[in-house]
């Protein structure tokens, strides 16, 4: 008689099933506090009449010809074809003079353009359980509730975010959902068409010597702007190119932009801006110190960043294809600061990462806390009265300064470092147990210590006939 399989056990499960549940919790108090309020707490964006207006917004500019000369746009050509095409024309009544949101109007209007953003946050849901099944059965659900119901997704969905759809062409290009290297390279080019950012996830794939992967994310991209280009008859390189430069120059120092931050680029810019009174509010000794020790810290996790990336192409197999993709995006995210949701990004690839070594439980335990869409008042600021889109009504709002916008840039470089050490600890072990000796495609590789074992001096010790070259991707721990 056959025993049943005894029941899988998993250490750190109950934590994970804990932070899910915190994260339910927030939903459901967010949405109370929304049918009560009119307006959503902190940590959502800060003025209540401002859901959905990045999608909004956005569209409109798509059937404004005003686009990157007047509303000087960082997203190329194929976010405005996109958004054309799922929105009402009528909606939008070009008219630039006389409102300042032009699509604020159409919100009321554009049916086609609002069940657009809840159906690709539908999707995008769907998507990260069928990845997380695929990858663990068992942890699946609970990181599915940490990610899909987080507030870094549901901040992308309040903002009617294009994150909703960059994010769907992103898992489908790097997780295991689909076979077809065509269609993966396909989805990365529409990724990084949509945010320009996401190049940094793709550029690591030449550490691994994936070739051909990266040609074809390559093509794709320039032909999916080609023909985007092409069909909005406007957002040329130099106009992309111009635009990014004026804003990356354009640093306000506004103490507003800490309220969703997830880099220390907001912090910088309001330290080192003369724009708002910073040493006279913190005084010349707190500003000195964090003027200090911030750049520190941040350049000392690129730094580890950097390392782990040149050990990942010293020994290309040792090192699990999301980790090292994780790499390059977090180097782009902890630069610049691109919004609230972009957590999303790395999450999903650090959920696809086991409860195992302590670096990874770290970096799984982080993103968790990061989840729930709640936040602790410190002291409040000021009272202001405020329309809102909810009902149309007008309300009384309390700005608070509270704990995320103070440690959630801190907490995202200790994600990057985690998964940078993970990485360096990994290859430093392959190396001790002679890793590349067993791997004859990379026997033509240089050992660059000295005491490395290759795949021919292996050979030649055994004197055996070479095995054929290892296929696959490694598992990873």
């Amino acid at each position: 008689m056959t025993m049943p399989a005894p029941p899988v056990r998993r250490e750190g499960l109950w934590i994970e099933w804990t932070f899910a549940l915190i994260t339910l919790g927030s939903v459901i108090y967010s949405l109370w506090f929304l049918n009560h309020n009119n307006y959503l707490p902190q940590p959502f964006f800060y003025e209540p009449n401002d859901i959905f207006a990045d999608w909004f917004n956005t569209a409109y500019w798509a059937r404004d010809k005003g686009t990157y000369d007047v509303w000087t746009a960082l997203y190329p050509p194929a976010s405005f074809v996109f958004l054309r095409l799922l929105g009402v024309d009528r909606c939008y009544v070009v008219n630039r003079f006389t409102d300042t949101s032009l699509g604020y109007d159409a919100r009321d209007c554009d049916w086609l353009g609002l069940g657009s953003i809840f159906a690709l946050y539908v999707i995008d849901v769907a998507l990260i359980y069928i990845t997380f099944r695929k990858r663990d059965k068992v942890t699946a659900l609970p990181r599915t509730i940490c990610l899909g119901l987080g507030w870094a997704l549901l901040d992308g969905v309040e903002r009617g975010n294009l994150v909703l759809a960059a994010f769907l062409f992103l898992m489908l290009a790097v997780g295991p959902l689909l076979r077809s290297s065509a269609a993966r390279a396909g989805f990365a080019g529409l990724a990084i068409n949509f945010k320009i950012y996401l190049i940094a996830a793709f550029v690591p794939l030449l550490l691994q010597r994936k070739w051909r992967r990266f040609e074809g994310i390559a093509i794709a991209t320039i032909l999916i702007y080609l023909v985007s280009y092409a069909i909005l008859g406007r957002g040329s390189i130099f106009e992309i190119i111009r635009n990014v430069s004026s804003w990356g120059s354009a640093a306000s120092g506004d103490p507003l932009d800490l309220w969703t931050a997830t880099s220390y680029a907001p912090w910088l810019a309001l330290l080192n801006g003369g724009s708002f009174p910073t040493l006279l509010l913190l005084g010349s000794r707190l500003t000195e110190t964090l003027a200090f020790w911030i750049p520190l810290l941040l350049n000392t996790v690129r730094a580890m960043i950097v390392f782990a990336a040149f050990l990942s192409w010293l020994r290309p197999e040792a090192v699990p294809t999301t980790r090292v993709i994780n790499l390059g995006l977090m180097m782009a995210l902890i630069t610049s600061d691109s919004g609230g949701y972009t957590p999303v990004y790395f999450t999903y690839l650090v959920f696809m990462e086991p409860w195992k070594h302590w670096e990874q439980k770290v970096a799984l335990l982080i993103c968790m806390i990061m989840g729930p869409s709640l936040d602790i008042p410190l002291e409040r600021v000021m009272t202001v009265v405020r329309d809102t889109y909810v009902r149309h009504s007008t309300t009384v709002v309390d700005f608070h300064i509270s704990v995320w916008p103070l440690i959630r840039p801190f907490v995202i470089l200790m994600v990057a470092a985690m998964i940078s050490l993970r990485t360096i600890r990994q290859v430093l072990a392959d190396i001790d147990k002679d890793g590349w000796a067993q791997r004859w495609r990379f026997r033509d590789d240089v050992a660059f210590v000295p005491w490395a074992l290759s795949p021919r001096a292996l050979l030649q010790r055994r004197k055996a006939i070479p095995a054929p070259p290892a296929t696959g991707e490694p598992l990873g721990d």
